[in-house]
């Protein structure tokens, strides 16, 4: 018996009947041999961790471009924080914690440089229309690994494409577009828990807000700290999972509806206040001028590092390039190709 079967064993016996077991995974695109020491969801984990893609995550925007100080976030440390929150759910509510873990860490490897900013470039830009939901499976299946793909489970990529939320409510009556698997779902809760209690803490740190400026009703029922506000919204998904759950991950409609309208206070105060907006606008220049400067070169997108696949558009391939660069590499490329050079030779 092989360690993997041992773990496998394991789930079975001691997860929650909701839970996506190893063993009854729907399987990869395309057969492999099993890892005989990790199961099939640990074996997608691993995968996206050592991927160039989630290391790229350290150099894309989460609110702040490009920061400088250390403390602000990243796309990497938004990341490690939803990942965090849903294994912290996953574990209490006796869920497959690898394969929630997977799906959190996997999320935003398709996400831009700039973060929503050019997000909104590439949509206005591309003619079939650009989300970064998309793009991360795109990256798992295709772009990894020099056009092969990590070849990850069903259930992992399920979870990565149906995570987002855009600005709608967080309590759905109905299961379209939801993750197939609890443990997406969870994920799809996390990632909105992690970004406004971490975007109000970078907000707060650059100066843009003041703790007091927060309304009086949001800190009452979500509490007045940091912590205490992800305390207050993780508590809630699994206290009001277990008591109304059967067989769906839910937030009491009190809480529910306070995070929309922290998210939506975040909007207005954060996202959108000009000192923040100015730097997106000026982003958002980069990138459209990178796009459409490559559209019509193909010899120089690939002297830059850009790829092309069997099948696809030059209108695939730039996105994909485009998509893919850090915050950093983008500065850098436009620099190098639209800004004159000083004459080094003495």
């Amino acid at each position: 018996m092989t360690i993997r079967s041992l773990l496998e064993q394991r789930e079975e016996q001691t997860l929650s009947p909701f839970a996506c077991l190893s063993s009854r995974s729907g399987g990869r695109r395309f057969a492999e041999e099993s890892c005989q020491v990790r199961t099939v969801f640990q074996h997608d984990r691993d995968r996206i961790l050592h991927s160039k893609s989630f290391r790229r995550l350290k150099y894309k925007t989460q609110v702040f471009l490009a920061p400088e100080g250390d403390h602000y976030r990243t796309r990497l440390t938004h990341t490690l924080e939803v990942s965090q929150i849903a294994r912290t759910v996953a574990r209490a509510l006796a869920l497959n914690e690898d394969l929630t873990e997977a799906i959190a860490l996997g999320h935003d490897l398709g996400h831009t440089p700039f973060g929503h900013a050019g997000e909104r470039v590439l949509d206005e830009l591309t003619p079939n229309g650009f989300r970064h939901v998309r793009q991360s499976l795109r990256v798992v299946e295709v772009l990894e690994k020099d056009g092969r793909g990590l070849n990850l489970t069903a259930e992992v990529r399920d979870g990565i494409l149906k995570h987002s939320k855009g600005r709608g409510p967080l309590l759905r009556t109905d299961s379209a577009g939801l993750a197939a698997t609890l443990e997406g779902r969870i994920v799809r809760l996390a990632d909105i828990i992690a970004y406004v209690n971490h975007d109000l803490d970078d907000a707060v740190r650059a100066g843009l807000i003041a703790q007091d400026q927060i309304p009086g009703e949001l800190l009452r029922v979500l509490g007045a700290s940091h912590s205490g506000r992800i305390n207050t919204m993780v508590r809630n998904m699994i206290e009001t999972t277990l008591a109304e759950g059967e067989g769906d991950i839910l937030l009491s409609s009190t809480v529910a509806e306070s995070i929309e309208a922290l998210r939506d206070w975040l909007f207005e105060h954060v996202y959108q206040v000009k000192t923040v907006h100015d730097d997106f606008v000026k982003a958002s220049r980069i990138l459209r001028e990178l796009f459409l400067f490559f559209l019509e070169d193909e010899q120089a997108l690939l002297a830059n590092g850009g790829r092309r696949f069997p099948g696809d558009s030059m209108e695939v391939s730039v996105t994909d390039f485009i998509a893919g660069m850090t915050d950093r590499f983008a500065i850098n490329l436009y620099h190098k190709l639209f800004l004159p050079q000083p004459w080094k030779v003495f």
